[in-house]
């Protein structure tokens, strides 16, 4: 079979395309910019073209896959459609490549990545053998983000981003949190939580929730459900070679998943311990100006921004920290801003370069980022700068910002990731 994937350097899409290939199909993609996920699908054979303008798309395609990203007007998904060429979203089709799997999906607002992350190093350990789609890059699978395994067991990440994990079929269901997220997608918190029902009732009678009896909403929409449930916080709290207690909270579930799966406790910990964390989650990227220590994390929501910098600050008592975050989109700023306001506290500065306008095709009232930054300010009693696009903060923070020993924090799920590596890269 044929597949195309448009939009196929996205984190999920190419773990996909690089599963197709491995089953044998003939696997071609597109994407506007390159990147190392797309080096990794080359090395593998996938034909990819940085140009979607539909002429990649090979003659006799049976299927293409879109990322969401890609909007419904893009020429690649017209001229798809004007072929007659079948058509799914990447979600569909990772329901799809899961199907007669025993499917462990992993859900929630905050966490899912590092967690699907922890119960592979411990699956794989074990010597399950998992098939495993994740949304980062792993050291512990060889800095990919899928593994191909011979067992019936698949690992994933499952997304609620517009009930797009309504197309998995699981049957143990890791669920982290239902704090509430991407309300362009959902039109109040009940509803945001009431989807999440939903994707538990599509395990089977005996399947498994895993979560947190502790969270009166997880507990609330566990019993809502009404599928049997294995509460994680009757468990020890493990210890972990990573900081932060989010990420400990996130082991106990993977223990709980562990004891599901007959894996005993003392291998399951050992796993954890050997944990070393995953791309873009406080992952430490060298050294910058003046010896600072530079951490890229992911963290775009503001209870994941304290989670991310109580870690780093218990991990880092002692350093000045400089918090470079850029929020990603004005929806999510615009609905989260006084949370965003109190999301600081573990830094002692905070830049702010720009809003990343990631969905520039719906976002209809943007936020003014001076007015921001000052309300942040006087919410925080932080010093709270404007770094004016990504090119003149890094020029404040290497002229007048970075002191000797400094932990600089570069935050956000957009472009912000760049600035990371930068600062590395051409550290003087």
């Amino acid at each position: 079979m044929k597949i195309f994937c448009s939009g196929i350097g996205g984190i999920g899409l190419s773990a996909y395309a690089a599963l197709q290939q491995h089953a044998g199909h003939d696997v071609f993609g597109s994407d506007r910019s390159d990147s190392t996920l797309l080096d990794d699908l080359r090395q593998q054979g996938i034909q990819i073209s940085l140009n979607q303008d539909g002429s990649a798309i090979p003659t006799g395609c049976d299927l293409f896959v879109h990322s969401e990203a890609i909007p419904t007007d893009a020429p690649e998904r017209k001229l798809a459609k004007e072929r007659g060429i079948r058509s799914i979203t990447y979600f569909e089709g990772l329901g799809e490549l899961s199907q007669g799997y025993r499917v462990i999906a992993v859900c929630g607002t905050h966490g899912k990545s590092s967690t699907t992350a922890m119960a592979a190093r411990v699956l794989v350990d074990a010597g399950l053998d998992p098939t495993i789609v994740v949304g980062t890059k792993v050291p512990d699978l060889g800095g990919k983000n899928w593994r191909k395994g011979e067992s019936n067991l698949f690992l994933l990440e499952a997304c609620e981003y517009r009930r797009d994990f309504r197309f998995i079929d699981p049957s143990i269901v890791l669920m982290l949190n239902v704090d509430g997220d991407h309300f362009d997608a959902f039109s109040s918190v009940a509803d945001y939580q009431h989807a999440f029902v939903e994707f538990l009732r599509r395990l089977p009678e005996d399947g498994l929730v895993i979560t947190h009896g502790g969270d009166a909403d997880c507990l609330r929409v566990a019993r809502e459900a009404d599928r049997p449930m294995d509460d994680a916080d009757e468990l020890p709290v493990p210890a972990l070679a990573v900081p932060g207690e989010h990420m400990r909270q996130n082991a106990r579930l993977v223990m709980a998943l562990a004891r599901e799966l007959d894996i005993p406790d003392d291998a399951a910990l050992a796993s954890l311990q050997a944990f070393r964390g995953t791309w873009r989650r406080m992952e430490i990227k060298g050294e910058g100006p003046k010896e600072s220590l530079i951490v890229d994390d992911y963290a775009h929501h503001p209870k994941e921004i304290r989670a991310s910098l109580s870690g780093l600050r218990e991990a880092y008592p002692s350093k000045r920290m400089i918090c470079v975050f850029q929020p990603h989109t004005h929806e999510r700023t615009r609905t989260f801003y006084k949370e965003f306001l109190e999301a600081f506290g573990d830094a002692d500065i905070v830049v702010i370069p720009d809003i990343f306008n990631a969905r520039s095709d719906i976002e209809t009232e943007m936020v003014d980022v001076t007015t921001f930054i000052a309300d942040l300010a006087a919410a925080s009693g932080k010093r709270v700068e404007n770094g004016q696009g990504m090119e003149a903060t890094e020029k404040l923070l290497r002229d007048s910002l970075i002191e000797p020993g400094d932990l600089v924090v570069c935050m956000g799920a957009g472009t912000i990731t760049k600035l990371a590596d930068n600062l590395v890269r051409t550290n003087p």
